[in-house]
């Protein structure tokens, strides 16, 4: 009988306990902030939220690191993150760096890609807009 009430009090408890989701994992830009006017070389400074930063050929599950995108937009999910002069490559995990960009207004995404520099796609990339001086 003390089986049949502990079972019942702990169904009780789990069907009215709040299901708690895991955070989203997040990437962005600490600086420079949206908008902003700044002068090269510009330091870029990335945030992730939420999931592993790991280096490029290190297949842990959710995890990756960076690539910046000069003056493009964010990579579909599932394809490879090529490297060119406006497509970096930040394969040590690094979280910043030193740009220098002609004077004008340019987009940076943030892109994030898998150890195999596969994208994670649009939900785990940020763009901001500046203005170089």
């Amino acid at each position: 009988m003390k089986h049949a009430i502990n079972l019942a009090a702990f169904l009780a408890f789990t069907v009215a306990a709040p299901a708690f989701a895991a955070p989203e994992p997040r990437v962005y830009f600490i600086e420079p902030k949206d908008g902003a006017s700044v002068e090269s070389p510009v330091t870029v400074k990335f945030g992730l939220d939420n999931f592993n930063l790991k280096p490029a050929g290190d297949t842990t599950p959710d995890s990756g690191h960076h690539h910046l995108i000069v003056d493009g937009a964010p990579i579909p999910k599932g394809e490879v993150i090529g490297a060119s002069a406006t497509s970096i490559h930040f394969g040590k995990a690094q979280t910043e760096t030193q740009l220098k960009l002609p004077p004008g207004k340019h987009q940076l995404t943030l892109q994030l890609g898998d150890g195999a520099h596969l994208s994670y796609g649009p939900d785990l990339s940020a763009s901001i807009t500046i203005d170089v001086k």
